[in-house]
C-alpha cells in the first residue's frame, strides 16, 4: 500500500511540473486527437505521446476523437469520419469515443465506440473486442467517480490496448503505453483528480502570486 501510495506521489509530482509549460503557454491539440470535447490536458498529452511513440516504430498513425455528440441510433460513423479525412495519414486507424451516442431509442444505455482503419491489412492488426471492451469496462464502473474522469481514463486504456496489438504485431514494443491492470487505471483515476484540483489551484491562486511577484509587486 505505502508503495502504491509513493508511486502515485511520485507520478503526481512529475505530472504537476509537465503541466506548469502548458499552464504559462497556450496548448495546441495534438495531432493524434482530431476532436477532443471530454479529455482533461493530461489525458491528452499521454495520447499523443503513445501515438507518436507508435507511428516512429511501425509508420503507422492511430488516431482519435472524443466527442460529446449526441448521435442518433444507428449513426454512421464511417460516414462522420470522413468530415476529418484532410486530417489523417495512411495508413492510419481512427478509435472513436462518443458516450453519449444513442444505441436504440428504447433504452437509456448510451454510448458507442467506433474504430476506422484504412485498410483490410490494418484492420487485422487489432481485436475490435478488446479495444472496445478496454474503454467500456472502466465507464461501466460502479464507484464515486465521475462520468468524466471515468471517460478519461477509458479513453487512455483503450487507446493503449489498439496501440498495443498493433505494435504486437509488427513485433515491437511500446514504452508509453499502459498496461492493463486495474491497479493501475485506479491510480490514473486519481492522478487526473488530483492534477486537475492542481490546475485550479494553479489557475486562480498560484498564478496571480507568481505574476505579482514577477512584475515586482508586493
Amino acid at each position: 500500500m505505502n508503495k502504491a501510495k509513493s508511486k502515485a506521489s511520485f507520478l503526481l509530482a512529475m505530472l504537476a511540473l509537465t503541466m506548469l509549460p502548458l499552464l504559462l503557454n497556450a496548448t495546441q491539440l495534438p495531432s493524434k486527437l482530431l476532436r477532443n470535447d471530454l479529455l482533461k490536458i493530461e489525458a491528452v498529452q499521454l495520447i499523443d505521446k503513445m501515438g507518436e511513440e507508435l507511428h516512429a516504430k511501425t509508420g503507422i498513425n492511430a488516431y482519435a476523437i472524443a466527442t460529446n455528440e449526441h448521435f442518433p441510433e444507428r449513426f454512421n460513423l464511417v460516414e462522420y469520419s470522413k468530415q476529418y479525412e484532410a486530417k489523417l495519414s495512411k495508413p492510419y486507424v481512427l478509435f472513436i469515443f462518443a458516450p453519449y451516442a444513442t444505441i436504440t431509442k428504447k433504452s437509456d444505455v448510451r454510448g458507442r465506440v467506433g474504430i476506422i482503419p484504412s485498410s483490410d491489412e490494418i484492420r487485422g492488426m487489432y481485436d475490435y473486442d478488446d479495444v472496445r471492451d478496454a474503454a467500456i469496462d472502466i465507464v461501466a464502473l460502479k464507484d464515486s467517480n465521475t462520468d468524466e474522469d471515468k471517460f478519461n481514463v477509458g479513453v487512455l486504456q483503450a487507446y493503449s490496448e489498439l496501440a498495443d496489438e498493433i505494435a504486437q504485431t509488427k513485433h515491437v514494443v511500446l514504452k508509453t503505453t499502459i498496461k492493463d491492470e486495474m491497479g493501475t487505471m485506479v491510480l490514473i483515476l486519481r492522478i487526473l483528480i488530483y492534477t486537475g484540483s492542481l490546475l485550479v489551484l494553479w489557475m486562480f491562486f498560484l498564478r496571480p502570486l507568481y505574476m505579482r511577484i514577477k512584475n515586482g509587486k508586493q
